[in-house]
């Protein structure tokens, strides 16, 4: 948990992208499912992460799992989703998802990314996410 939300931070990402807080007594049926991004949703039920006793998850504004009893179990299903339901990565969350994928879940494609395509040319990896790799591997080969 907190190295995502000290990935949101590190990339100047928002966190409500990811993550949609309701009351942690609230039933699926009663989220206001119109303040939720359309693509995969960590719904919070409490008022952090940290205090949380359960989560569900949303896909296309729906509660397709509620009853989500750990953050991880509930990340998993989150970023799986993407990737299930070949969605694409909201630009706005697009560097944390990207290092997720790449360092936490192992998946480094050769070519292609599943960041929402932009005027601009993309890259195969996000050089914000590429600096943190390598900062991080020099940072690990130094104090071996």
């Amino acid at each position: 948990m907190d190295m995502v939300l000290l990935l949101l931070a590190y990339f100047n990402e928002k966190e409500d992208a990811i993550f949609c807080y309701v009351e942690d007594t609230c039933l699926a049926g009663e989220i206001h499912m119109d303040q939720v991004p359309l693509t995969p949703t960590m719904i919070v039920c409490g008022l952090s992460c940290y205090s949380a006793k359960r989560y569900m998850l949303s896909v296309d504004r729906t509660i397709v799992k509620d009853n989500i009893p750990s953050f991880a179990s509930a990340l998993c299903l989150m970023f799986g989703s993407f990737y299930c339901f070949n969605i694409h990565y909201p630009s706005e969350l697009a560097s944390t998802l990207e290092f997720l994928q790449r360092c936490f879940f192992s998946i480094n494609p050769e070519k292609g990314t599943k960041v929402e395509k932009s005027k601009k040319s993309r890259l195969h990896v996000n050089p914000r996410v590429l600096t943190l790799i390598q900062d991080l591997s020099d940072h690990e080969w130094r104090e071996a």
